[in-house]
């Protein structure tokens, strides 16, 4: 089939290198003509394992192109997905302005086809507030009266895994309201579903914009509600592994999404959680677990820089009462496998070490590009994780990358002042800690702390 993907970021680029890996003929389109230029040569501007493999193979193959104008494949395309950003606006809502104009630009270019074409499915993969099916349909027949129908299709990618996600999905939703659009999708991810066994849903465009909400806010919520069970476990004396490992037999609960961490940040449950918030109150349902969700999840943000807090003393009112110290910050992304930086709690850790005067190098696998063009020299930058660890009074881990967890820590020991570690993703056991001497503090298990550090 032949595929038109409009908007070259997260979701888009994806999409593009694995519906051509799927055997579609597919064109990528962007207005950014630096991009489009960088993905013609292969190169891709995120960092997600395997897309650049898919990118090199399918531009040789010349099953994948790049252009900035849509007009090129309007005219042969059967489908065409919108895959342009909705940042969140400032009163939580998803700004639609991108969506609608991609939505105008198709309806312009529609007079390329012929009046007797089959309609152009136009599929809405964006995340967007419920009602937008029916806003994009009319931005476009305002521009022409060729067949199009539109299509909402969420994304349900897990960055760092979305390759394997997309190729793999445990299912697909699809919002049509005719068969022939439904033809054309079966068409399209048929070969995905063929090796995975995943589920195809239909319904309606409105129910597929509401599933893509309500997927995120339930997962938000599991990551919200055993942080907080964690926090708990600590001050009663339990160990959360354990908890969560029981709870997690449950059938009806399922292991998924009950590690403790720092907080959710990212590009989507954030942004998402406000704009289902806003739509609750637009009407009338306030939805009271979700800001529950939000609230603790600010909280948690700040997990890390409290227990540093209470080790060393910090008392509010004195001025600078870090200054003099040193800490190597493992993670600046918001999870492993990625550089994505959004609502990252490493962030907010480096900014309220920084504000008690303390000294933070850094290290992260992908994501220092990114913190430096935010923050610049804030914090110093180390190319190695030992390498952040030099002279530091601490060190503190904030994303899980699996390299981090197969560090030599007795070499780590070596490197800092005193054997601390204040662990915000739980990759050591405290009892191993322990039997080496460290102090260590983790999320829902006992601290560890050696006498005298």
């Amino acid at each position: 089939m032949h595929v038109l993907v409009i908007g070259s970021g997260y979701v888009g680029l994806v999409a593009a290198a694995c519906f051509a890996e799927a055997g579609h003929r597919v064109l990528g389109v962007d207005v950014d003509e630096a991009k489009v230029a960088t993905l013609s040569r292969g190169e891709s501007p995120i960092f997600e394992p395997g897309l650049d493999d898919l990118l090199a193979k399918h531009l040789t193959s010349g099953a994948l192109r790049f252009t900035t104008d849509l007009k090129v494949g309007i005219a042969a395309a059967e489908a065409a997905f919108i895959c342009v950003g909705t940042p969140q606006s400032e009163d939580g809502s998803a700004d639609m302005q991108y969506v609608l104009a991609v939505a105008g630009q198709i309806g312009e270019a529609m007079a390329l086809r012929a009046k007797d074409a089959k309609p152009l499915v136009v599929v809405d993969k964006s995340t967007v507030p419920v009602g937008t099916a029916a806003r994009v349909h009319a931005e476009i027949a305002a521009h022409t009266d060729r067949a199009f129908e539109v299509v909402s299709n969420p994304e349900f990618l897990r960055e760092g895994c979305a390759i394997s996600d997309f190729l793999e999905p445990d299912r697909v939703v699809v919002g049509c309201r005719s068969d022939h659009a439904e033809t054309i999708m079966k068409a399209l991810y048929r070969p995905f579903l063929d090796r995975s066994g995943g589920k195809w849903f239909r319904m309606d465009p409105a129910s597929a914009e509401l599933t893509k909400y309500a997927a995120n806010a339930m997962l938000a919520l599991r990551i919200s509600f055993i942080n907080e069970i964690a926090n708990l476990a600590e001050d009663v004396g339990a160990d959360v592994d354990h908890v969560k490992l029981a709870i997690g037999a449950d059938h009806r609960i399922g292991p998924a999404f009950l590690n403790p961490g720092p907080g959710f940040g990212g590009s989507c449950f954030p942004k998402d959680l406000q704009a289902l918030l806003k739509a609750g109150r637009e009407h009338g349902h306030p939805l009271m677990t979700l800001a529950t969700t939000v609230e603790a999840n600010r909280m948690q943000k700040q997990v890390l820089l409290r227990k540093v807090k209470a080790h060393f003393g910090v008392k509010s009112g004195v001025p600078a009462p870090l200054k003099g110290r040193r800490f190597a910050l493992w993670g600046l992304a918001f999870k492993a496998n990625t550089d994505d930086i959004r609502e990252s709690m490493a962030l907010e850790l480096i900014d309220g070490l920084v504000n008690l005067g303390a000294d933070v190098v850094v290290h992260d696998f992908a994501a220092m590009e990114a913190v430096k063009g935010k923050i610049g020299d804030r914090v110093r930058y180390a190319e190695t994780p030992l390498a952040a660890c030099e002279g530091a009074d601490a060190l503190l881990i904030a994303t899980e990358w699996a390299q981090y967890r197969e560090a030599d820590l007795e070499a780590v020991a070596g490197a800092l002042k005193a054997r601390r570690i204040f662990d915000g993703r739980n990759l050591f056991r405290p009892e191993a800690m322990e039997a080496k001497g460290w102090t260590y503090h983790s999320l829902g298990r006992r601290a560890v702390e050696v006498q005298g550090s």
